[in-house]
This record gives C-alpha cells, structure tokens and sequence, in this order.
C-alpha cells in the first residue's frame, strides 16, 4: 500500500513538472515577439485658403406694406374690414362722419348761387350803363364803377366754386379706399375714434413680390453684386433669392448694409418672418484640414493633435503638438501651429493612446480591410 502511494505520487510530480516546462517555454516564445497597436493616420496638406459658412438674419416684408389712413382729422364712423382681411383695389374700408361738411357744402353751395344772381344783375346794370354812357347820360365814373362790381362779383364766384370744389374734396377722402389689392394685417382704430390727421387706420401687406431685408457687413456687401443669387432660409424652407438693391449707407446702430433681396413669387413666406442669408467667403489663411477626432485638449487655450515619427529602431512613436483651430465646420477643423505639410497624424482612438506609445500606422482603407 506504501509502495503504491509512493508511486501515484511520483507520477503526479513528474507530470505537473513537465506540464511547467511546457508553459515556460510557450511564455519565453511568445515574449520574443512584440506586438503594436495599429492607429489611423492621415498625412498633413498645406492649403493657403478655407472657405468660411456665415448666416445673417433679417426680416421679410412685402414690396407693398403700407399703413393705410384719411388725409383728414375726423371721427371714424364707418369700418367695412378687420385683420386678416383680404381687400381689393379700390375697396371701401372705412369713412369718417361727414355731417359738417356736408353742411359746409351746402352753405358754399347757397352762397354761390346768390353771387351767380348778383352778377347777372349786376352784368345787366353794366349793359345798360354802357348804353347810357354812349348818349352821355352817365359819367365815366359810374361805368367804371359799375364794371368794378361786375368783375368783384365774378372773382367773389369764382372763390366761392374753389372752396365748394375743396369741401367736395374733403367729402371724398372722408372714405378710406384700398390702394392696393392685399390683406390687412392689423386695424389700429375702432369705430367712433376721432384720428389724427394722417394717422394710420389699417396697416395693409400688398399681395405682390415677397422681399427679405437683410443687413450684412461693409466687407461683405463689397463682395455682392444686383442680381445675384443667394440662398434664403424662411421658416425651414430654402429658396434661391435674388439680390435686387444693395444699400448705399450703413446702419448707424448695427453698422451693417441692408441687402433687398427679391424671393421667387411662390415663395409662401408671412410679413415679418426671420428670414436667413447662407454667404460663403474664402478667407485668405495658411493651415490644414483635419477630423474633429483628431483634436485633444491641450493648455492655455491651444488643442493638439498626435503626430508620428520614426525613433532609431525607425519604429512609429507618438509625439504630441500644440495647434490652434482657426475654423471649424460639422466634421472638420482648420489648424495652424506646431506641424509642416507632410505630417502624419492620429485621427481616431487618442484616448487608448499615450505620448512615447510605439504604433504601427494605417490609413482608414487600409483599417476597413484588416
């Protein structure tokens, strides 16, 4: 029985022995062999210029946006239209009361017929007296007197017709009428209201050409020309505009210039809309074009990017560099700083990367096919 564990015992040594020889040696194999990460990299290109995306805001009004009102004082006494109301031109809006002018009418109008029968009795007078004056039977001084009379009598006429011709006027324009065909956007006074003379009853938006104002830099507007077009964004909906006036001043407050741009006639766009102007610019400034991935935070305001050179093995180590952004869109980012055209950068995985790190580089191609 001794003789029997003594030998299940040797056998079991043995062959743990020989099973750590086994794993010895595959540690020592695999150990000889040195294995690198690979990463993605992309080689630097030097541009001298980037194309800048800028958007500027304005408004849309139509060609004809006007605020509607009598050329007289008076009290509204009649409103035919509200808000929202379409018009067409020529269309009764509303009137004012009228009831002492039309009196005044017919005040000017009794005067004038008195001063027609005076002159008709005094134009008879001067007949006769011209009769009389041929027999001698009047002086000089009476015919004159009586053409005095005559010719007073025709200008009292005459001053009269102009005054009834005036207050036919007034009772004209006491009734508001549509300018234009369009819709009326908003009614400023109520019924019975006594308005200033001039003051806007209606603000009425014309059916006709849909326009966006838009205020842009002096630099900018340089760059413009009439009838050029442009890219318009209104409520989520593009359209090729077309510049129709460039300002000649600048806005003292903003210190922009105001484009009038002309939308296409479908363009189904409300008065007072933010409307939006896209404007490429190429900017004059030498850099590269890289990924966003490719950028880490960095100090004092600067990002940076891992480059890769060779070490004395002419292995691929990873160095970091300091760089500043100049520009950047939904993808990519326009840097200067510590690298040279034909450069090679990490693009993707920096977190899983250190500085010294040796790496086996790849361009993306190369990566999709592994």
């Amino acid at each position: 029985m001794d003789t029997l564990r003594f030998t299940l015992k040797l056998v079991v040594g043995l062959t743990t022995l020989g099973l750590l020889s086994a794993c010895g040696s595959e540690v020592t194999e695999h150990s000889d062999k040195v294995s690198y990460q690979t990463v993605i990299t992309q080689k630097l290109t030097l541009t001298d210029s980037y194309p800048h995306n800028q958007t500027y805001s304005g408004t849309i009004r139509s060609a004809n946006t006007t605020g509607v009102g009598f050329e007289l004082a008076g009290k509204l006494n009649q409103i035919n239209v509200d808000s929202g109301d379409t018009v067409t031109k020529g269309q009764k809006l509303a009137a004012l009361d009228t009831v002492l002018l039309q009196a005044e009418f017919a005040q000017l109008s009794a005067s004038l017929k008195q001063v027609e029968a005076d002159i008709k009795l005094a134009q008879s007078n001067l007949k006769r007296t011209i009769k009389l004056k041929q027999k001698n039977y009047v002086s000089e001084q009476q015919l004159d007197e009586t053409e005095q009379q005559v010719a007073s009598l025709l200008a009292n006429q005459q001053r009269l017709q102009a005054s009834l011709h005036a207050t036919n006027l007034k009772l004209d324009k006491s009734t508001l009428l549509a300018p234009f065909s369009g819709k009326i956007s908003q009614k400023h006074h109520n019924l019975g209201e006594v308005i200033a003379l001039g003051s806007p009853v209606f603000t009425l938006i014309g059916h006709g050409q849909q326009l966006a104002y838009i205020g842009v830099p002096i630099d900018v507007a340089q760059d413009l020309v009439n009838g050029q077009i442009v890219d318009i964004t209104v409520a989520k909906q593009h359209y090729q505009g077309q510049i129709a006036g460039i300002s000649a001043e600048v806005n003292p407050v903003s210190r922009t210039v105001q484009l009038r741009i002309s939308l296409p006639k479908d363009a189904n766009t409300i008065n007072g809309e933010i409307a939006y102007l896209a404007l490429q610019q190429q900017i004059s400034a030498e850099g590269f074009w890289v990924p966003i991935e490719a950028l880490t935070d960095g100090v004092r305001g600067l990002w940076n990017v891992y480059t890769l050179v060779n070490d004395e093995q002419d292995n691929s180590e990873i160095q970091r560099r300091d760089v500043e952004i100049i520009y950047t869109n939904e993808q990519q980012a326009y840097i200067k700083g510590a690298i040279k055209n034909g450069d090679t950068i990490i693009t993707q995985g920096l977190h899983k990367l250190v500085v010294g790190q040796r790496v086996i580089p790849a361009d993306a191609e190369v990566a999709r096919s592994l």
